[in-house]
């Protein structure tokens, strides 16, 4: 099942342990990032440190939504309809947000 109903399966089910760990590192960017504010740190060093922090969420974002596109996307082509045409609208349209961060 890949629709967002209770007992869902998601793309990223069988990583979950991988994305929190992921998500873990990239909240300890983000206080080391409050550390450095409360450091006075040297304005160029904290935006070089925003700057990885950023690329660690979009390469996390690139690896969600292909494993949307491997998995949910992928079982609605096999189901056929609307439904393929309705996962692959809200993939482009996730891809557009990505796109204009």
């Amino acid at each position: 099942m890949t629709t967002t109903e209770a007992g869902a399966t998601h793309g990223y089910h069988h990583q979950k342990d991988e994305h929190r760990k992921r998500l873990r590192r990239i909240e300890g960017q983000i206080r080391g990032l409050q550390r450095m504010v409360d450091e006075d740190t040297y304005c160029i060093d904290i935006l070089t440190q925003v700057s990885a922090s950023t690329k660690a969420l979009q390469s996390f974002a690139l690896q969600l939504l292909e494993e949307h596109l491997r998995h949910c996307v992928a079982d609605a082509a096999v189901k056929g309809g609307d439904e393929i045409d309705a996962k692959v609208e809200e993939a482009t349209k996730a891809i557009g947000r990505l796109l204009r961060t």
